[in-house]
């Protein structure tokens, strides 16, 4: 009996019988080094086939992973036990959103099975465009994405949806589809997704049962109900009532980024959070100082008669589970919560900062990226008590400004339709930095230097640019930092590529921009959020030239998360 082995251990077996003459010899020799060959070339084509590199594992590098944790110790053994319950209602927002920003996936991501690269940054795009570049297609044939994502049908002309005769047409919890006709009709969210509303409706009755807040539990019932008719109106604000809860959830469909036709259309989402009480004590103190900061905006007294109500619910929380709409592309770091203006006018909003996924983006973008692109001697500024503040008063200037226009009493967001978010977001940044700057004058914030918030908020500006013109967030940096070049603000040194930023400049033009941005809400001036986006909105060539430096350093454009039970040790 010979054996033969080839490397990976598979044993070959041939039986014969022993002739001693040399002819015999030779023939068996030559028979064992063909066969030897043959198993070795077969073996190394397998191993050279097995560790060929996916095309799309360079994509799915951009993304640092990042553990989702939290001390649950803090947690109830109830409170323990609702998790399962909310990550499968969170897992359901995921599939919906799929179906809101693409349609059905299965198709998709067969073509992929044995690409894991692929796979993930299908999963982190929700589709085959990329987020972090325009939009443009990563998959080839894929084409481009559709301005209405999947709310409307691919080949609706706006004639069409301005002839459509159903006021549900604009509402945020629905889509437009075909009947057999081929007619544009409305179906609401709970129609068009019978199935998973249903599902996930009864998951948060479980959940509700099982919580003992009773702000917890009022809200988790009352959300169920909203799923199943899409009036979320007393859900919202059952949220803002919750006031001692460790264990949050916001779930349902929430932010109108992804349908870029109108900006009507809301997408479905689901984060779990658990307070972080030491941290949220620090916040809670700024709160009485909302009404006062409303009444000194750099405004005429007609863009700032709305009042902003001094909503205590001002926090800090470890996120722990992402899904859908705030898990695609880049990640949010905090919220500012709910988005209904009827909601605003009662009681506000929530202002929630989730500090272990913006610790993760300092540490990760924001640091490697000053390093490369501020001077050296304003990097003593860069520190993550600026950015956390920057980001909470981002979230807290989201409930400053006005809410309806000046004429005709239509909400800001009807009005500049799917210009709206840009516009929004670009205030909320300045009016983020002009909230820090009032309160380190009025002694509330002790012993702070601007300047550490404004070189943050610039190197900030670098990190999130990134994510390109197919995001609200990167079109309104994009435009401070037209705004900041063209003031001066801040400069470039061509030899060194290091910016500076001058404080003076930058305190005198965060009011202008401010101003702007709150008079073009006010007076719902489409026209002008139109060609302030175009103009100012892009990426300049001497950005570019800085975005590809940041590129080539190989710093991460943002984070995915490792979550889920396991993660957690459940």
């Amino acid at each position: 009996m010979i054996t033969i082995t080839n490397h990976k251990g598979n044993g070959i077996f041939y039986k014969f019988v022993p002739k001693y003459s040399n002819t015999n010899f030779i023939k068996m020799r030559k028979l064992f080094l063909f066969l030897s060959l043959g198993i070795f070339l077969f073996s190394c084509k397998e191993a050279k086939k097995e560790t060929k590199p996916s095309p799309y594992q360079s994509l799915a590098d951009q993304y640092a992973e990042f553990p989702l944790t939290t001390d649950l110790n803090q947690l109830t053994e109830n409170e323990k036990k609702m998790l399962p319950l909310l990550i499968e209602v969170a897992d359901i927002m995921e599939d919906i959103f799929w179906q809101n920003a693409y349609g059905d996936k299965s198709t998709l991501m067969a073509q992929f099975a044995q690409d894991s690269a692929a796979l993930k940054y299908l999963s982190i795009n929700y589709g085959p465009w990329d987020r972090l570049n325009d939009n443009k297609p990563f998959i080839d044939g894929a084409g481009a994405k559709p301005l209405g994502a999947n709310f409307y049908p691919a080949d609706m002309t706006k004639e069409e949806f301005d002839s459509l005769d159903d006021p549900r047409k604009t509402d945020w919890y629905s889509v437009i589809r075909r009947d057999a006709a081929g007619k544009l009709i409305v179906l609401s969210f709970h129609e068009a997704y019978p199935e998973q509303v249903a599902k996930a409706s009864k998951l948060l009755e479980e959940a509700a049962e099982l919580a003992e807040d009773p702000g917890l539990k009022n809200y988790l019932a009352l959300r169920s109900k909203a799923l199943l008719d899409d009036d979320y109106l007393a859900s919202d604000l059952a949220w803002m009532d919750m006031q001692n809860n460790t264990l949050d959830f916001v779930v349902g469909p929430i932010e109108t980024y992804e349908d870029q036709l109108y900006g009507y259309k809301a997408s479905h989402s689901g984060q779990i959070l658990v307070k972080d009480k030491e941290w949220s004590k620090r916040l809670s103190e700024y709160a009485q100082y909302l009404p006062k900061l409303q009444e000194n905006l750099p405004v005429p007294a007609k863009y700032k008669k709305e009042k902003a109500n001094a909503n205590p619910d001002m926090n800090a929380y470890d996120v722990i589970y992402y899904a859908g709409d705030c898990n695609a592309g880049s990640k949010n770091i905090a919220i500012n919560l709910p988005n209904d203006p009827r909601v605003h006018a009662a009681k506000g909003s929530r202002k929630l900062q989730l500090k272990n996924s913006m610790q993760a983006k300092f540490e990760k973008m924001v640091v490697p990226i000053s390093k490369l692109l501020i001077t050296p001697d304003q990097q003593k500024h860069i520190n993550f008590d600026a950015f956390f503040e920057n980001v909470m008063f981002h979230e807290v200037a989201h409930g400053l400004g006005i809410k309806y226009t000046l004429n005709g009493k239509q909400d800001v967001r009807s009005a500049l339709q799917n210009y709206y978010t840009s516009i929004e977001e670009g205030k909320a940044d300045i009016l983020g930095l002009f909230c820090v700057t009032k309160l380190a004058e009025w002694g509330v914030l002790e012993n702070k230097d601007l300047m550490d918030n404004y070189v943050t908020f610039i190197a900030g500006i670098f990190r999130s640019v990134r994510f390109g013109a197919a995001s609200a967030h990167g079109k309104a940096n994009m435009m401070q930092f037209a705004h900041f070049m063209e003031s001066g603000a801040i400069s470039k040194d061509e030899t060194t590529g290091y910016y500076t930023v001058d404080f003076e400049k930058m305190k005198k033009d965060i009011e202008v921009i401010a101003g702007e941005y709150i008079t073009i809400e006010g007076d719902g001036d489409i026209q002008k959020a139109t060609q302030l986006v175009a103009e100012k909105g892009i990426v300049p060539p001497t950005l570019q030239k800085d975005l590809d430096r940041i590129a080539e350093a190989n710093i991460p454009k943002d984070i995915f998360f490792k979550q889920g039970t396991k993660v957690l040790g459940l």
